[in-house]
C-alpha cells in the first residue's frame, strides 16, 4: 500500500466539507459568477461595454439592466477568483445571521444603491461649475467587488472589534478598514474602479446607520417567499437558511438605536480571537420593545437531543430535553458555574442566554469548550 494514499483521499474530502459549509445563497453566487465567466471564456465573449455599469448609457438610454448585469460579469480569472474568495467568508457569515432570502434582498438593495451613488457622484463631478470631469461618466465598471465592500463595512460593524489587520501587516481602526482597503487596492492593482468601490463603502455605511430601514420589509415578507411552492426545492436543501425567527424589524446593524446591555459596535469587550467572525445580537428573551433591532436572524441554539426549541415573545422555552441529555448539568439559575462575564461574552456573540448557560455548565466553565458545543449543535429551523 502506498504511504500517501490517505493524504490523496483527504484533500477532496476536506474540499467537499468546506464547500458544504458554505450556505445556499453564497454558494449560488459563486457558481453563477464562475459559470458566467467560463461561458464567456468558451464562446470568446468580451464585449463588456454592453453589460457593464456605464453611467452615460444609463442616463442617455435608460439601460437600467446594467445595474445588475455588471455585478455578475468579471474581466479576468484573477478578478472572479479573488472576488469569490472574498465573498465566501463575508457572505457566509451574513447569510447565517440574516437567512438566505433576506441576504438576497440585501444584495439586490446594495447593488441598486451602489449604482445610484455611482451615477449621482459621476453626474456631480461631470457637471460641477468649477472643473468638469467626464471620465467617470464613461467608466465601464464590472464585478462583484462593489457589493463586497458594502459587506466588509457591515461585517466590520457587526464584529465589534476596534481594529482590523490589513493583509497581516499592520492594524487600522475598524471604522477606517474599508477605506484603507480601497486605497490599497487602488495603489496595488490596475483597472480598479475607484468610484465603484467607494460607492460600495457608502452603501454599507448607509445601511449600517439605518438609512435603508424604510426599504426593509418585515419578517412576514420573507416567510411568505420561503413558504411559496416554487421555492420549496431550494428551501429543503440543507444549506438553505430560513429567515424564520428573525427580529420583526428585519434589518441589521444601525447606530441609531443601540441597547446598552450588549450592543456596542466598536467596544473592546469582545472575545478577540472569535469576534471578527461572530455577530453581536440581542437574545430574544427580552420584551419586543427592548430588543435590539440591529440583528435579525436566528441565534445559535444548543440542542443536545438533536432538536432546538425557540425562545420568543419574552418567554424562555423549556430545556428539559437538553438537561436530561446531560445529567448533572445545572440549569440557568445556578450561577456558580456560568460566571456573568463568560455568559455575557457568549450572549454578545449571538447565542441564546439559556442555552449559553447550559453550554458553560457542560463545559465546566470553559468558554472555549462552550463555544465549540454551541457551534457544533447549531441548527437552522
Amino acid at each position: 500500500m502506498r504511504p500517501n494514499i490517505v493524504t490523496e483521499a483527504g484533500l477532496p474530502t476536506r474540499v467537499g466539507q468546506w464547500w458544504e459549509s458554505i450556505p445556499f445563497l453564497t454558494s449560488a453566487v459563486v457558481i453563477v459568477c464562475g459559470t458566467i465567466y467560463l461561458m464567456c471564456l468558451l464562446v470568446g465573449y468580451d464585449s463588456f461595454v454592453e453589460i457593464c455599469f456605464l453611467p452615460s448609457s444609463v442616463t442617455s438610454k435608460f439601460e437600467v439592466y446594467r445595474i445588475y448585469t455588471s455585478i455578475l460579469f468579471h474581466g479576468s480569472f484573477l478578478h472572479v477568483f479573488f472576488n469569490m474568495l472574498a465573498l465566501v467568508p463575508l457572505g457566509s457569515e451574513l447569510e447565517r445571521i440574516m437567512g438566505s432570502i433576506r441576504l438576497l434582498y440585501l444584495t439586490i438593495l446594495l447593488a441598486t444603491s451602489n449604482a445610484i451613488f455611482h451615477l449621482v457622484i459621476a453626474l456631480l463631478i461631470a457637471h460641477n461649475p468649477v472643473q468638469q470631469y467626464t471620465n467617470f461618466m464613461n467608466e465601464c465598471a464590472i464585478g462583484f467587488s462593489g457589493i463586497l465592500f458594502s459587506m466588509i463595512v457591515i461585517e466590520t460593524s457587526l464584529s465589534g472589534v476596534q481594529s482590523r489587520s490589513v493583509f497581516g501587516l499592520f492594524n487600522v481602526p475598524a471604522k477606517w478598514y474599508a477605506f484603507i482597503l480601497l486605497v490599497a487596492f487602488q495603489l496595488l492593482m490596475t483597472n480598479v474602479s475607484l468610484l465603484g468601490h467607494l460607492c460600495g463603502i457608502l452603501s454599507g455605511f448607509a445601511y449600517t446607520y439605518g438609512l435603508f430601514n424604510f426599504l426593509m420589509p418585515g419578517s412576514s415578507f420573507y416567510s411568505s417567499i420561503e413558504s411559496s411552492s416554487w421555492l420549496s426545492s431550494c428551501v429543503r436543501r440543507p444549506k438553505f437558511i430560513m429567515c424564520t425567527g428573525g427580529n420583526p424589524s428585519s434589518y441589521l446593524p444601525t447606530n441609531t438605536s443601540q441597547n446598552t446591555a450588549s450592543s456596542g459596535l466598536f467596544s473592546g469587550n469582545v472575545w478577540r480571537n472569535l469576534s471578527s467572525w461572530m455577530p453581536q445580537r440581542e437574545t430574544s428573551s427580552l420584551p419586543t420593545a427592548m430588543q435590539d433591532s440591529r440583528f435579525p436572524g436566528r441565534g445559535r441554539t444548543l440542542a443536545a437531543t438533536g432538536t432546538a426549541e425557540r425562545l420568543s415573545n419574552g418567554r424562555r422555552s423549556a430545556v428539559d430535553d437538553t438537561v436530561a441529555a446531560a445529567p448533572g448539568v445545572p440549569t440557568h439559575h445556578e450561577d456558580s458555574v456560568a460566571s456573568g462575564e463568560q455568559l455575557q461574552k457568549l450572549v454578545s456573540m449571538g447565542f441564546e442566554k439559556t442555552q449559553a448557560e447550559v453550554a458553560l455548565a457542560a463545559a465546566d466553565g470553559s468558554i472555549d469548550v462552550a463555544v465549540e458545543i454551541l457551534m457544533s449543535q447549531e441548527v437552522c429551523i
